[in-house]
């Protein structure tokens, strides 16, 4: 049998790819944006957070149109509005001009985790459900690679405006193949009958992929206990994702003194690096995980070990080697997004069907959008405040911990109709 299911990998992978690389332009071309329309680190805290500010409230919004008109057009949509959204920021003529734009760009980019964890359900037996969440979340992490490389040889050799056209016309492409291939399995062409006997047999677990009563509503999902471990866990990575995402090239720079070109391959090397470690550990929690353990939240173990990992940050104020940095670098975001992928999973593990996958999502990434978009702006007090980036690590990091916590003794339990929202010493010590 063919496994034609890698060009759902390969969509998931290259969505959420194209995605961050529209988020990163902005954290690339911080410097010179800041010398042209005069903006402070403050400003710059804030411009660089906007776009978080209408991803976090359209979520929600996003995965309830992708549960009731599904993903092939939902997704496209929320692809086009933010790609014409970063070409459109290379025109701006003003901090509000592009504060509108990425304002715009964030609602569009809400699409996105939405709709791959609703694919993710629909298209991959439970046995993959690991590796393709890790392949969605990789993109998260190789768009900032490619796009840090992209962006700064733009800036350096055309200005940042250039930037900006390049990285926001990438999605046209995507969008022509997206329109053109995709299907739900039941209808997908590309696959023969024996892969899609197979994708609608084991994509639960073996049970039926429909539910047994009136769906779980917004309201339902928040009355379960593992929903809001889920959600807290994931507002704690990405935290430190955010960190690194709208920071970390201006810290190479003013911190480590290093110029745009250099700052972009510093940025890129721990992204490219995290995105082969983390698709490992995937690939690791499938394996390890039973068809049972699965369904009681076993995956949750990977999740704290992988916010753990994400912690190491804190050692990056008393570290002075480059090659040492990267190596911490490195090791803290294949943590922070192993972390986010695993939690990705862990949801869908513990939905009793996809039908609510599309929502669950949404809230999941609603609660991680919570802390990503106080991230930048934290950040930014922090070094006006301070001259130093040494305590916005700190902070991170002690996140990171206490986001294992969470996860290890939060989410225990499958989300039903009638969970509520209980005291951590009374939730089932069961895998």
């Amino acid at each position: 049998m063919k496994n034609r299911r890698i060009f759902i990998y390969i969509f998931l992978f290259s969505l959420t790819s194209i995605n961050y690389i529209d988020r990163v332009a902005l954290s690339v071309a911080a410097q010179p944006i800041a010398h042209e329309f005069g903006i402070s680190p403050i400003q710059m805290g804030f411009l660089l957070s906007s776009f978080i500010w209408t991803y976090f409230a359209s979520l929600i919004v996003w995965g309830l149109a992708l549960d009731r008109w599904g993903t092939r057009y939902v997704n496209a949509a929320g692809m086009a509005i933010f790609s014409i959204a970063t070409v459109a920021t290379g025109f701006a003529w003003s901090y509000m001009s592009i504060l509108v734009t990425r304002l715009v760009m964030g609602a569009g980019e809400a699409s996105s985790y939405p709709a791959g964890g609703k694919v993710i359900r629909e298209w991959m037996p439970a046995r993959e459900r690991g590796i393709a969440a890790a392949t969605l979340n990789s993109g998260s992490y190789a768009g900032p690679a490619i796009g840090a490389l992209l962006v700064a040889w733009a800036v350096q050799l055309f200005g940042w405006r250039t930037g900006f056209v390049i990285v926001g016309s990438s999605g046209a492409i995507w969008l022509f193949c997206w329109l053109k291939w995709f299907r739900k399995p039941e209808h997908a062409s590309f696959i023969d009958d024996q892969e899609r006997a197979l994708i609608l047999r084991e994509r639960n677990g073996g049970l039926p992929d429909t539910p047994s009563g009136p769906t779980l509503s917004i309201p339902d999902l928040l009355k379960s206990t593992s929903v809001w471990g889920l959600l807290i866990t994931q507002g704690f990575g990405s935290y430190a994702q955010f960190l690194f995402l709208t920071w970390l090239p201006s810290y190479l720079q003013t911190e480590r003194h290093l110029d745009i070109v250099r700052s972009g391959y510093f940025t890129a090397l721990p992204y490219a690096l995290s995105v082969l470690l983390a698709l490992a550990i995937g690939k690791l929690s499938d394996r390890l995980l039973t068809g049972d353990a699965c369904s009681k939240g076993g995956r949750r173990n990977m999740v704290a070990a992988s916010m753990l990992l994400t912690s190491v940050v804190l050692a990056t104020p008393f570290v002075d080697d480059m090659w040492v940095m990267v190596a911490v670098f490195t090791l803290s975001l294949t943590g922070a997004q192993a972390a986010l992928a695993m939690n990705i999973a862990l949801i869908g593990d513990l939905l009793p069907s996809s039908a609510e996958v599309g929502r669950g999502t949404g809230l999941l990434i609603t609660g991680g959008a919570s802390f990503a978009m106080i991230a930048p702006i934290a950040t930014g007090y922090v070094v006006a405040l301070t001259h130093s980036y040494n305590n916005a690590f700190y902070i991170a990091g002690a996140l990171a911990l206490a986001g294992a916590l969470v996860s290890l003794f939060m989410t225990r339990t499958p989300i039903r109709r009638h969970d509520s929202v209980a005291a951590v010493g009374e939730v089932s010590l069961g895998a």
